[in-house]
């Protein structure tokens, strides 16, 4: 039977830690994980509305493996200025691609989400390289906050309020797989039928909370808008894997976005995922002649990569907080 980790959180894997900086006024913020000592990186972009940072970096035929961090912001297009102030504060602590002369060049792919207009104030939020660094000043290896914090504050998943959201998954061979997400979709989180998530059957120790599992009366949908979406994440393991293996882990996962969220990877999404492997435990080796090595163990891997991103699209959805006209779960009328 699945297990989460003792936090249920992207901070089970071994390494890693997240930090946010929120801003309600403005109805947006960023989210970072950091990995000090670095982790090798894979990503894969399926919507068809990205903002990105470093993602051919990621590709498995290029020089660079690792990471020091992963951004996921809000602000858009403006947002990914955050990542400058990522970048100075790895770079003050030394952490990063080793050039000469001591230097480092830190290695910090990013996504972004739309959020922009949200706020009480200006279109645009307040946002840069200060965001960015107050993140990476507040990280920690506790359990991140959920819901309507970082990257999921000014989130909005298709009508109702999104969030930030996290889980992980003992396996029984002892490595862990973790997922965070910030939800911003056009696609619903809800089964119109039900009034209750798609994958509610996946939750594990009651982690969505009564709100997660109350049948609402949902909205109308929302009007298709392009650039007024995307949903960001990645998922994370202290498992040994190559760049290619990283990169089929992102792919893997992107199963549970598209199952947590209906429809998904629209022309009006962005849906981006990385994925970190921080290399702490050994892949176990598949038996037989003509199994490929490692094999077994990069499905069981994907296959739990997307359990826990569905679950953390779920969770961040439960734990948000209306703001600035956008209704939370836990306010919608019950069904």
């Amino acid at each position: 039977m699945s297990s989460p980790g003792a936090k249920n959180a992207i901070t089970d894997v071994q390494g890693l830690l997240v930090g946010h900086y929120s801003d309600a006024q403005a109805a947006s913020g960023v989210t970072v994980v950091i990995c000090p000592e670095g982790a090798v990186a894979g990503v894969d972009v399926r919507g068809s509305a990205p903002g990105t940072r470093e993602t051919d970096l990621m590709d498995p035929s290029n020089l660079v493996e690792k990471a020091q961090a992963v951004v996921l912001t809000g602000g858009s297009v403006y947002g990914l200025a955050t990542v400058d102030g990522v970048v100075t504060w790895l770079r003050e602590k030394g952490w990063g691609f080793p050039l000469e002369n001591g230097q480092v060049a830190p290695i910090v792919p990013a996504a972004a989400l739309f959020d922009l207009g949200r706020g009480v104030e200006e279109y645009i939020p307040p946002i840069g390289p200060p965001w960015g660094r107050l993140a990476c000043e507040a990280a920690s290896r506790g359990a991140p906050a959920l819901g309507s914090a970082g990257a999921g504050t000014g989130a909005l998943a298709g009508g109702i309020k999104g969030g930030l959201g996290t889980a992980s998954e003992v396996l029984a061979s002892g490595l862990t797989v973790a997922a965070l997400v910030a939800v911003n979709s056009l696609g619903s989180v809800l089964d119109p039928a039900s009034g209750l998530f798609w994958e509610a059957r996946l939750e594990l120790n009651n982690e969505l909370g009564p709100a997660g599992r109350r049948p609402v009366t949902l909205p109308a949908p929302q009007e298709p808008r392009a650039a007024g979406n995307t949903t960001i994440g990645l998922v994370a393991t202290d498992a040994k894997l190559s760049k290619s293996q990283a990169r089929k882990l992102a792919q893997m996962a992107h199963d549970g976005l598209a199952r947590a969220i209906r429809p998904a990877h629209t022309m009006f999404d962005g849906d981006t995922i990385f994925c970190l492997a921080t290399g702490q435990r050994d892949l176990p080796d598949t038996p037989g002649f003509f199994a490929a090595p490692q094999a077994q163990a990069i499905n069981e891997l994907g296959r739990a990569a997307a359990d826990c991103f569905c679950r953390a699209v779920m969770r961040g959805v439960a734990a948000a907080e209306s703001l600035g006209g956008m209704t939370a779960l836990r306010d919608l009328p019950d069904r």
